[in-house]
Formats: C-alpha cells, sequence, structure tokens
C-alpha cells in the first residue's frame, strides 16, 4: 500500500476537511475497515464514508487502506472528507413557524414538534428546525461545532425526527464552546418522558452498556457489554405512572448516545410504544384477542410515532453563568394516548371487581 507522509499538508492542499483521528482500542476484534468506521463517525452517511475511502482519503497508522481492510487494535486511523463547494449554501432559509420558548443574545430554547427533522441532509433538504432558524435569524452567521458539517449551524445536540421537546441552539462560537463542553461533561440536566410497553422491574434503576451499531440490522442500534463494540452509555429511569400494560417513565441521561432510551428501554423488554425501529410497534403486553388488538392499533393511530418526548433541559448559561432549566408539557398525541390507557386500565379493574 501506499506510504504517504505529511498528511496534513495533502489535505491542505486537497482542501480536505480532517473529521476524526481514532485510535483503535487495544481489544478491538479484526473488523472491515469501513464497518468499523460507520460505528465511530455516526454524523457521517455509508456513503460519503466509502466514498471517502475509495478515494484515498482515510489513512492507517499513515497508509492508505480498502475498505476490506481489517482494522488492528491501537492502530491510528485518520479521516479526510472532501470540502463539498455546496455547503455554504446548503441550508436555505424557510419560513417555518418556530415553538421558541427562551431566547437572548446567547442562546435559544427551541420546542420541537414531532416529524421535524432538526437538520438538512439526505431527503430531508428542507423543512427541517435548521432552515426554520436561517430565515428567523435573517441570515445571522450561526456557529458550526468542531466536526460538524456546515448544514448544522448552532446545533449543540439533536433529537430523533420523530422525537419532540426541548433543543438548545447556540447563537455564537463562545456559546457553542461553553455548552457543548457540558454536553462532553455529562453536566447537562436532560430528561425525556416515555411511554413504554409492561412495567419496568425494579420501577426505578439504571441502564448502563454501550450502544453501538446493530451487527444484523445496521440502520439500528444495539446496547452491547464489549467495549470494543460501542459507546458507554447510561440512563437513569423511573416509573411515574404504571399502568399494567404500559408506563409512563421519567428517564435522566448521563450520556447522549444515538437511540440511547430506544435502545436502553428495548433491552429490558420495555420498548417504547409505537417505536417501530425497535419492536414497540406491536402488542407487547396483554392478550392477543381481536377487541384488546383494536384498541392497540387504535392508540398507535393516535400517536404514529415513538412516544418519547424531551421533557427538561438544565444548563450552566454561557456568559451570565446562572444555572438555567426548562420544562415542556407532554404533546397531545401523548397525553391523549396516556388518557386512553387510563381508561382501559380502569375498565378492566372495574369488570375484575
Amino acid at each position: 500500500m501506499e506510504k504517504v507522509d505529511g498528511v496534513a499538508e495533502i489535505a491542505l492542499k486537497n482542501n480536505w476537511i480532517e473529521y476524526y483521528t481514532i485510535l483503535v482500542d487495544p481489544n478491538q476484534t479484526p473488523i472491515r475497515l469501513d464497518k468499523y468506521l460507520m460505528d465511530k463517525l455516526e454524523r457521517i452517511s455509508r456513503n460519503r464514508i466509502q466514498k471517502g475511502i475509495a478515494n484515498g482519503q482515510v489513512y492507517v497508522d499513515n497508509k492508505i487502506r480498502k475498505s476490506s481492510y481489517k482494522v488492528q487494535p491501537q492502530e491510528e486511523i485518520r479521516v479526510f472528507l472532501p470540502q463539498k463547494n455546496e455547503d455554504k449554501d446548503i441550508v436555505i432559509a424557510e419560513d417555518i413557524p418556530l415553538d421558541i420558548r427562551y431566547e437572548d443574545d446567547d442562546i435559544m430554547i427551541v420546542h420541537k414538534q414531532a416529524g421535524m427533522v432538526v437538520h438538512p441532509g439526505v431527503g430531508n433538504w428542507s423543512g427541517t428546525l435548521v432552515n426554520g432558524l436561517r430565515y428567523y435569524l435573517e441570515g445571522k452567521d450561526l456557529p458550526v461545532m468542531e466536526g460538524n458539517p456546515m448544514d448544522r449551524p448552532g446545533l449543540v445536540h439533536r433529537i430523533d425526527k420523530e422525537t419532540s421537546g426541548l433543543l438548545v441552539i447556540a447563537k455564537n462560537k463562545e456559546a457553542m464552546t461553553h455548552l457543548s463542553k457540558q454536553f462532553f461533561d455529562h453536566s447537562i440536566d436532560r430528561t425525556y418522558k416515555t411511554l413504554v410497553w409492561g412495567e419496568p422491574d425494579p420501577y426505578e434503576g439504571q441502564i448502563t452498556g454501550y450502544i453501538g451499531r446493530d451487527e444484523r440490522h445496521r440502520k439500528n442500534m444495539f446496547l452491547y457489554d464489549e467495549e470494543s463494540k460501542g459507546k458507554w452509555s447510561v440512563t437513569n429511569y423511573k416509573v411515574i405512572e404504571p399502568l399494567y400494560y404500559v408506563s409512563l417513565v421519567e428517564c435522566r441521561l448521563e450520556t447522549g448516545r444515538t437511540h440511547q432510551i430506544r435502545v436502553h428501554m428495548q433491552s429490558k423488554r420495555n420498548p417504547v410504544f409505537n417505536d417501530k425501529k425497535y419492536g414497540g410497534d406491536r402488542v407487547i403486553k396483554g392478550t392477543v384477542f381481536s377487541k384488546y388488538k383494536q384498541f392497540v392499533e387504535n392508540c398507535f393511530s393516535i400517536i404514529d410515532r415513538q412516544a418519547l418526548h424531551a421533557a427538561s433541559l438544565g444548563f450552566i448559561h454561557p456568559t451570565t453563568g446562572e444555572k438555567m432549566y426548562f420544562e415542556s408539557e407532554l404533546p397531545q398525541d401523548m397525553s391523549d394516548v396516556l388518557e386512553k390507557w387510563r381508561g382501559y386500565t380502569n375498565t378492566r379493574k372495574e369488570m375484575k371487581k
């Protein structure tokens, strides 16, 4: 294989951006280079990773390698991707109504509706939260977190398309740096409310493990015991309202991995209600008799998404040093389906008397 000296100089000459330098774990089992990078670089698409490898923009111990190369323990991987000419103009301003709960010169707190994509990407180049921010702020140059593409201005964190709730937006570089460090240090106070199948046992506890790509279903995440297969994750949960068939649960995050709550609740066999990706879109608790099944399907039609809501957000203000805390109400679809389950459970109790 071609040995390359002065990789950084080559990157500068070719107008590349270095996204990551990765030191492979000492306990890593041999795995294809492209699959390894897909696990580690969650924010970069599979297509861009494979294209980058094919174009000679991925170096393992300063050598260009193919996708089929088996990654070895303690190797250094450097990933470069070309600067897209269209990156700077990829986010167009769109007049999209935004539910802004707080704003000052440094930050914004936005309540995202379920179904809204946070930032532009494949299949969603418009109609996103970031498109709306660009319009609302009248072209103001929002900062981009180091390592992020240019299509994610102002974003310090994200929530899934079908998850509703609160997001903090950084309006300048100083705020971005300060907030990013709080997320990195896991000092951000974040709670979610979710409706899950069954009643988690025990009612209060902690779920931990390493979240990485599911080896059988690459679009899904999975909870592993082995450090080499994912990133450490911690969720503290508490059942707020047990309803036998389902439960309203509060989850407090210590880490923020992709699909963390959804994966953690699935691992306890209490998947998030109507979570199509992680098995919550079928009857998990209760009979399969036609009347009950019809009731569940009616509930699915009320909340046609995973029943997950980013309910609160607490952090230190990047300029004033003040402790900020925000809460948001359950969205209507979650409230409605929760009320239906309350009614169903009470009816069953009355029948048993």
